[in-house]
C-alpha cells in the first residue's frame, strides 16, 4: 500500500506537490462542539417552517400551490408564524384559491432568479465564467425576522437557479474555479463562512436554511481550507484546527457507545470493532422542501415512514440524491436504505479530515493530537481496504454493514480512494480499467451504469465527479484516462453553452450536447460547481476549450 502520510493529503487538493510542512511531531483534546453544548445552554437549532407552520405547512406543500415545494419554504413570514397559524386556524380558508390568497397576504417570496444570462455579445467559455462569479455572490450578514436564510458573515458564491443560498460540498469544486479565476478574496471569505457554521452550529449544514439544519453533506471543509495555501495547506489546517476538530466530533458522535455490529446516528461499528461512518438525518420526517414528494413515497410504500423519510434524508446528506447507489432493488426510492450502507466516499473522506487534522496537530506541536488522528486515518484506511475494496470486480464499493454484502454495482464513488492516496498502484490500476470500460462515455464518466430515472444515475455525469476521476487518476499517473475525461467534459460543457448560452446543474454524458435529466426538479442553470470545475480544467488543459468535438479529445 501507498503509506498514510498526513503530508499526502495536499494530492487531494489538486495534486500538490506537499514536500514541504509535513511533520510528524504530533496532544490535548477539544472541549465539546458546539452541536454537543446543547444540554449545557448553548443556543438550539432555530425551527423550520415545517415545525414553525404546522397545518398550514401541510396544507400547502400538499396542495401544491407553487410546484417546487421548495418556493414556501423560501418564503418569509410576514409576522410571527404563531399569529399566521392562529390566523389560519380562524379563518380556515377552503380551496386552493383561498389558500393561496392567504399565503401570499402573510408571506413575502423571494424573486425566482434566471440567474446569469449570457452577457452581451458572444463571450468565450472562459471569460463567460469568469463573469458569473459575481453574478452568482451574495451576502446576507443579516437576514429577516423568520427568514429560513441563515445569516453568514462574509459573501458567498450560490450554485444558482432554485439554490439561492450557500450549499456545503459545492462549495469546494466551486472553489476550484474561484483559485482558477483569481478570485482568491471569495475563496477566502467562503472559507470563513464555514468556519462561522462550525462555530455556531457544530458542524456545516447540507445548505444555509433552517430545514438544512439536522444533517451536513460530504465533509469537504478540510480540503477548502488546504487551497488557501496549496504549497503547504498544513498551514491553514492548524489555522483551522478547533473548527476541523468540531466537525470531525460531529461526523464521530455517539463512538464510544456503539457496539458491534450497530451503528448511532453517523457512526458505524462493524462486527470486528472497526469504525466506519454513514449518512444520516437527526430528522426523520418529510424533508420541507419536498414535503409532498416524500410523503408520495412513503403512501406508496409498506415501509415504517420513519425509516423510509430517514434514508430519505440521509441520502441528501450524501449528495446523491437520488441514486440506484442507495436502492435494495436498483430502481425504487421505496427501497432507499441509506443508512444501512457504509459508503466509499464519505469514508475516505473521513480519511482525509483524520489526516489534516493530524498534520494541523503537528504544526502546532501538539503530539498527541497528531499521533491520535494519524491513528485514526491508519484504522480508517485499514477498514477502507477490508470492507470497502472488492477484490473480484476490482474495485471499491459500498458496504451494507447490517448483513456484510456489497453491492454489484459500479459507481464514480469508486474513484474517491485514488483521490486520496489510499489506493495501491495495483488497486488504482484495476480501478482506472473499470473506469475505461464502464464508466467513460463520450461526454465524461458516467455517475453509475444504472437508467433508473434518478440524477444521479446514468446517463447523467457530475461536475464533482469529474474532477474527482481526473485528479485521482492523475495522482496515480494514468495521465491519458484523466485527460480524456477532462477534454471530453470541457467540450461537453461547451458544446451545451455555445447553443444555450448557459452553464447547467449536470450533463447527459452518454448523448453529449444536452443537459442532464432525471430527478426531482428540472435541470438547473448556473450553475456553481460545473463553473468551478470546467474554469479549473480549462486552467490546467487550456487547449480542450477550443476543441469542436469529442472526436478531438485524447485517447484515453
Amino acid at each position: 500500500m501507498i503509506p498514510m502520510r498526513s503530508c499526502a493529503v495536499a494530492a487531494a487538493l489538486w495534486l500538490a506537490t506537499a514536500t514541504s510542512g509535513c511533520s510528524t511531531q504530533p496532544a490535548a483534546r477539544v472541549p465539546p462542539p458546539p452541536a454537543m453544548r446543547e444540554a449545557n445552554g448553548a443556543q438550539t437549532a432555530p425551527q423550520t417552517p415545517q415545525q414553525a407552520l404546522g397545518e398550514l405547512f401541510v396544507a400547502v406543500q400538499t396542495s401544491r400551490l407553487f410546484g417546487d415545494n421548495k418556493v414556501f419554504v423560501d418564503a418569509v413570514p410576514k409576522s410571527d408564524p404563531r399569529n399566521i397559524l392562529a390566523q389560519y386556524h380562524r379563518e380556515q380558508p377552503e380551496g386552493a384559491a383561498a389558500l393561496r390568497r392567504f399565503v401570499e397576504a402573510n408571506f413575502t417570496f423571494p424573486p425566482l432568479e434566471a440567474t446569469a444570462p449570457l452577457p452581451a455579445g458572444q463571450v468565450s467559455l472562459t471569460q463567460h465564467i469568469d463573469a458569473l462569479w459575481n453574478a452568482l455572490t451574495r451576502e446576507d450578514r443579516q437576514v429577516p425576522e423568520f427568514d429560513s436564510l441563515l445569516p453568514l458573515p462574509k459573501p458567498y458564491v450560490v450554485p444558482g437557479g432554485r439554490f439561492l443560498e450557500l450549499y456545503y460540498w459545492d462549495s469546494y469544486f466551486t472553489m476550484l474555479g474561484l483559485e482558477a479565476s483569481g478570485r482568491q478574496d471569495l475563496l477566502r471569505d467562503m472559507v470563513a463562512d464555514f468556519a462561522y457554521l462550525i462555530d455556531r452550529y457544530g458542524h456545516v449544514p447540507n445548505g444555509t436554511r433552517t430545514y438544512y439544519l439536522s444533517r451536513s453533506q460530504p465533509p469537504f471543509f478540510f480540503a477548502m481550507v488546504g487551497l488557501l495555501t496549496p504549497d503547504d495547506p498544513a498551514a491553514s489546517w492548524a489555522k483551522y484546527l478547533p473548527e476541523l476538530r468540531r466537525e470531525h466530533a460531529f461526523w464521530m458522535r455517539g463512538e464510544d457507545a456503539v457496539a458491534p455490529g450497530t451503528a448511532s446516528a453517523r457512526v458505524v461499528r462493524l462486527r470486528d470493532g472497526a469504525l466506519l461512518n454513514r449518512y444520516w438525518d437527526d430528522l426523520d420526517l418529510p424533508r420541507d422542501e419536498s414535503y409532498a414528494e416524500d410523503v408520495r413515497v412513503a403512501q406508496a410504500s409498506t415501509r415504517d415512514p420513519k425509516g423510509l423519510y430517514r434514508d430519505i434524508r440521509a441520502a441528501a446528506e450524501s449528495g446523491w440524491d437520488f441514486s440506484s447507489r442507495w436502492f435494495a432493488d436498483g430502481r425504487s426510492l421505496a427501497t432507499l436504505r441509506t443508512t444501512k450502507i457504509a459508503p466509499v466516499d464519505l469514508n475516505s473522506l473521513l480519511f482525509g479530515l483524520e489526516s489534516a487534522i493530524s498534520e494541523g496537530c503537528a504544526r502546532r506541536r501538539e503530539r498527541a493530537c497528531a499521533d491520535e488522528y494519524r491513528q485514526r486515518a491508519t484504522a480508517r484506511h485499514a477498514a477502507i481496504d477490508r470492507y470497502l475494496w472488492d477484490a473480484p470486480s476490482g474495485t471499491y464499493l459500498d458496504y451494507e454493514w447490517t448483513d456484510g454484502s456489497r453491492p454489484s454495482r459500479v459507481t464514480a464513488a469508486t474513484l474517491y480512494p485514488l483521490f486520496f492516496g489510499l489506493a495501491s498502484r495495483a488497486q488504482a490500476d484495476s480501478v482506472g480499467e473499470v473506469v475505461r470500460a464502464q464508466l467513460l462515455e463520450d461526454g465524461g464518466i458516467v455517475t453509475t451504469t444504472v437508467a433508473s430515472g434518478q440524477q444521479w444515475d446514468a446517463p447523467n455525469g457530475w461536475a464533482p465527479l469529474q474532477w474527482i476521476a481526473v485528479a485521482g487518476l492523475t495522482r496515480y499517473r494514468q495521465d491519458a484516462l484523466a485527460a480524456a475525461i477532462a477534454c471530453r467534459w470541457v467540450v461537453n460543457v461547451n458544446r451545451v453553452y455555445r447553443e444555450s448560452g448557459k452553464l447547467v446543474e449536470k450533463y447527459d454524458v452518454v448523448t453529449t450536447g444536452r443537459p442532464g435529466g432525471g430527478g426531482e426538479y428540472p435541470a438547473q442553470d448556473g450553475f456553481g460547481w460545473t463553473n468551478g470545475v470546467t474554469r479549473k480544467f480549462i486552467a490546467l488543459y487550456p487547449g480542450y476549450v477550443n476543441l469542436s468535438s469529442i472526436g478531438q479529445c485524447p485517447a484515453p
